[in-house]
C-alpha cells in the first residue's frame, strides 16, 4: 500500500453508563445524525428488558442482559471469496475482535428492524432478550455464519 493506515478512532463513553461499547452500539443505531434520539432508543429498550426479565428476577441489569445477548451474536468465524486459478472459493476465516463487535451489532439492529413489534425500543428490546437467550434471527445468522465456514472447511489451506 502506498498510503499509510488511518488513525484509530476512539469513541467516547456514553453519558449514563460510561461505556464506549454502548457509544459504538448508539452510533451505529442513529439515523441522519440524530444521536439523542438514537441514545432514548437504547436507554429505552434496556428498560423495557429489565422490566419483562425483572418479573422472574429482580436483580436484573439491562446492560448485562445486552451485553450478554451482543457476545451470543458475535461470530468467531466467516467466510471469505478467494479466487485461485479461476474458481472461487469461500474460504473460512477467523473474525477480527474489532470486526467481531462491528457485525454483532450491525446484526442485531438490522434484525431488530425487520422484527414487527410497534416501535423501534419494544424491537430491540425484544431482539436483546431473544439474543440473551440463544435464540433470535441474529443468533441464527451468527450460526448459519459458522455452519457455511465448517461446510468450507476443506478449503482453509487457501487462507490468505
Amino acid at each position: 500500500m502506498r498510503k499509510s493506515k488511518p488513525k484509530k478512532r476512539y469513541v467516547l463513553p456514553d453519558p449514563k453508563f460510561g461505556d464506549t461499547l454502548v457509544t459504538k452500539f448508539v452510533n451505529s443505531l442513529m439515523i441522519s445524525g440524530k444521536k439523542s434520539l438514537a441514545y432514548g432508543i437504547f436507554y429505552n429498550a434496556l428498560d423495557i428488558v429489565e422490566e419483562r426479565l425483572g418479573k422472574d428476577d429482580p436483580s436484573v441489569n439491562g446492560l448485562e442482559v445486552w451485553k450478554k445477548a451482543l457476545n451470543n451474536i458475535m461470530p468467531g468465524v466467516e467466510v471469505k471469496s478467494r479466487r485461485v486459478g479461476g474458481a472461487t472459493f469461500q474460504v473460512p476465516t477467523e473474525v477480527r475482535p474489532e470486526r467481531k463487535v462491528s457485525l454483532g451489532i450491525k446484526w442485531m439492529i438490522n434484525f431488530s428492524l425487520k422484527r414487527n413489534e410497534k416501535t423501534m425500543k419494544e424491537r430491540l428490546a425484544g431482539e436483546i432478550i431473544a439474543a440473551s437467550k440463544g435464540e433470535g434471527a441474529a443468533v441464527k445468522k451468527k450460526d448459519d455464519t459458522h455452519r457455511m465456514a465448517e461446510a468450507n472447511k476443506a478449503f482453509s489451506h487457501f487462507r490468505f
